[in-house]
Parts: structure tokens; sequence; C-alpha cells
């Protein structure tokens, strides 16, 4: 008889292979939904594009997998836990697309000429954004299958494969924003906080490089976790879920509201040439001795 067959042992023994600490989760949560929270403000404030909600979305959806986590605290079933796993796994996996979409917009607005199709913009607004979308539909299946008694090694493997081409994309997407760092023909909008063009560039893109490489660490610890499998050393510390997942993660939510990049991509920018540079985004409407480029449609 399976342990998830013998009603003698402890549900949270069960599934979690220990017995979850209280007071932990509920810090958490309410951690993650003062994220949010700020997030939202900060977008209301600065106006921004539809498609950074993506970030307190992804916050609140994080303080949603607590909340279940804290309910398995006292009583762990089967459905609180897939809820679980699926609310703490999959979420954050969204603030790539966060980044993605960022450089991808940079590189549109901009209009420069890249050499190579694979930074032409919509390439990479596409190529990385399927990717992502790729792995978290691997990573939600696998977790999923994760809890099934006969499904488990095929659940583990699964969400292996969606972590490792996760992985990979990043460092192939770290690679394309440090070129669009690099080169001066790249350029964002410059908000009423920023005292250059290059300070705006400079705030953009250390939001983004740096979030992704505190992605890619929680990715390599989930590698590790499900390779271990259920039952083994990481997967039965949940100091090591706290802190190379929670706190990884709030980490990363404290660079998004420090480097806030929503206030670089408010609504109803224009695109205007710029004497030096190539192109640069103003706040102000082009006046007759700009050439105007063309409107970005807020998404």
């Amino acid at each position: 008889m399976s342990d998830f067959d013998n009603p003698d042992i402890d549900d949270r023994l069960k599934y979690f292979t220990y017995k979850p600490v209280n007071v932990a989760p509920e810090i958490s949560l309410a951690v993650y939904f003062i994220v949010g929270s700020i997030l939202v403000w900060q977008m209301v404030r600065h106006r921004s594009q539809r498609w950074v909600a993506i970030l307190p979305g992804t916050a609140f959806s994080e303080a949603l997998g607590y909340v279940f986590r804290t309910v398995c605290v006292y009583n762990t079933t089967f459905g609180m836990y897939v809820a679980m796993m699926l609310f703490l796994l999959v979420p954050p996996n969204a603030l790539a697309l966060v980044n993605y979409k960022a450089v991808g917009k940079i590189m549109r607005d901009s209009r420069a000429q890249p050499r190579w199709f694979w930074l032409k913009p919509g390439f990479v607004n596409w190529f990385y954004f399927g990717s992502d979308v790729f792995s978290i539909c691997m990573q939600g299946a696998g977790g999923g299958m994760l809890t099934g008694t006969n499904t488990q090694d095929a659940g583990r493997v699964i969400v292996l494969v969606g972590l490792i081409v996760q992985l990979f994309f990043f460092a192939c997407y770290l690679a394309t924003a440090f070129y669009v760092w690099w080169r001066p023909e790249y350029t964002v909008h410059v908000s009423p906080s920023d005292v250059s063009h290059a300070s705006a560039k400079r705030r953009v893109m250390l939001a983004v490089t740096l979030t992704t490489g505190i992605l890619y660490l929680r990715s390599i610890y989930r590698i590790a976790e499900f390779a271990d499998g259920y039952g083994g050393k990481i997967y039965s510390s949940e100091w090591a879920f706290y802190v190379f997942d929670t706190i990884l993660i709030f980490i990363a939510f404290i660079v998004y509201i420090v480097f806030f990049i929503g206030r670089n991509f408010p609504r109803g920018t224009e695109v205007t040439r710029a004497p030096s540079v190539g192109y640069e985004l103003q706040q102000r409407p082009a006046d007759s001795s700009q050439l105007l480029v063309s409107k970005d449609h807020p998404v």
C-alpha cells in the first residue's frame, strides 16, 4: 500500500512529506497582496499600458497560492494541494512575459533596422511569448499530474522538460536584452522622473535583466527539486521552498516596484525621430519641427 492510500498517515505527510509550518504562508499571502496593490497604484498613477497589468496579476495569483497553502497547513486535501501547486509553480513564469513584451516594444518603437531576423520586433515578441506559454502549459500539466499516484513520474518529467526549455529561452532572451541595452539606436520613453534618455533606458533594462536573472535562479532550484523527485531532500526541505521560491520572487517584485517599467510605457505615447541616436519616445505630442513616425497604440 502506498502512502497516498494509507489512511493512518497524516494527509500533510502524504503530499508534502513534512508538516508545513504555520504563519509563514499567512505572511507570504499578506506580502504578495500588498505588492500587487502597490503595482496597481503605480499603474494607475503612470497610466501604464494594459500589458503591464501582468505584474499585479501575478502578485495576486501568488497571494492566492498562499491562501491554498494556509488551508493545507490545517487540512490538506487533494484539491487544495493541486490548487496550491499550480498557483505557486506557474504564475511567476508570467513575469517573463512582461520582460519579453518590454524589450519587444523597445525594439518596435525605436524603428531600428536589425541585421538579423532574430532581432526583428515581431520575431522577438512571438518567439519568446510562445516559448513561455509553452513552458507554462507544460509545468501546469505536469504539476497537476504530480499529485496522482500513477502519474507522478510522468508529471515530474513533464515539469522538468518545461523548466529546462524555459532556462534555454531565458538565456537567449538575456543575450537579446543586453544587445538592446548596448545599442544606442534602441531607446525608450522618457518619463517625468527620468533625467535623460540614458537613465530611462537604464531603468527599464535593469528591471528586465535583473528579474530575468532571478527567474533563472528560481528555475534552477525548481529543476533540482523535481530532478530529486517526490520525497527527495530538496522537495522535503520547506526552508528551501521559502528561500528559493517565495523570497526570490518577492525580490523580483521589489525590483519591478523600484524600477517600475510602467512609467516608461504609458498609454498614448508617440514615437518621434531623435537627432542623434535614431528614435526617441516623447510624452508630449510631436511638434511641427519633429517627424512623426507612428502612433503607439496601447495594448
